[in-house]
């Protein structure tokens, strides 16, 4: 597309804005405060760096969704690091700023859990590797996102978790968490094909290849995150 800069940046900027705006509300409601370490920032720097996946719309977020992985990696990898007698990988999540889905959240946590071996998800109340929020953002739906500082966190949208099978919408979600992209052209027995299949797919498992992917891209990957968190010691 042929856009002026100055124009690509007003609009970037008036998303990031409403995004804000959108999620500030939300967590007044909730009578909690969004973490400034998660919250998108509305500077021009941090409108470069924000990478998006959402749930419906084009495929063209590979990078954006490697972006969000990598920042989960290099989090998990440190801690492995400083803690090399852990035995398994585990991936942890904080879910206090989304309440609404916490059921959702926990289903989708055991999903993962029982699809793939090389990485686990749980839950804690402190510093998790992501976390998750919740709010009205009808214009980017749900979505996984990282600032390009380390900080994760997974947006899910109140409206979209209405029209689409809620389980599979953060199923999905998770799975940019473990390093998969969208594949809105897949099938509905794909998990992230997300949206494409339409509202009335309610699978929320991983396929196979799904399944294969996250186990390889947790051995061979993490041993690469943690091989370079150990030499910058």
């Amino acid at each position: 597309m042929s856009r002026s800069t100055t124009a690509k940046s007003a609009k970037s900027s008036r998303r990031l804005v409403a995004l804000a705006l959108g999620l500030g509300l939300a967590s007044a409601a909730l009578g909690t405060a969004m973490p400034a370490s998660a919250a998108p920032d509305t500077g021009s720097a941090a409108s470069a760096t924000t990478a998006v996946a959402r749930y419906t719309g084009s495929a063209g977020h590979a990078a954006d969704n490697q972006a969000f992985f990598d920042a989960v990696l290099k989090s998990v990898a440190e801690k492995q690091a400083a803690h090399p007698n852990l035995k398994s990988v585990t991936v942890y999540y904080n879910a206090s700023q989304a309440p609404s889905f916490r059921s959702q959240i926990s289903s989708a946590a055991s999903i993962w859990n029982s699809s793939v071996s090389n990485v686990k998800l749980a839950a804690t109340s402190g510093q998790g590797d992501f976390a998750y929020y919740e709010g009205n953002d009808p214009s980017n739906g749900s979505y996984a996102s990282t600032d390009g500082h380390g900080s994760g966190y997974i947006f899910l949208d109140y409206s979209q978790n209405q029209q689409y099978d809620s389980i599979r919408v953060v199923a999905h979600e998770t799975g940019h968490v473990l390093g998969l992209p969208d594949h809105y052209s897949g099938p509905c027995s794909e998990l992230m094909s997300g949206g494409g299949p339409g509202p009335s797919c309610t699978n929320r498992y991983p396929n196979s290849t799904e399944r294969a992917r996250v186990n390889q891209l947790w051995a061979n990957g993490l041993a690469k995150a943690l091989e370079k968190a150990v030499s910058a010691r």
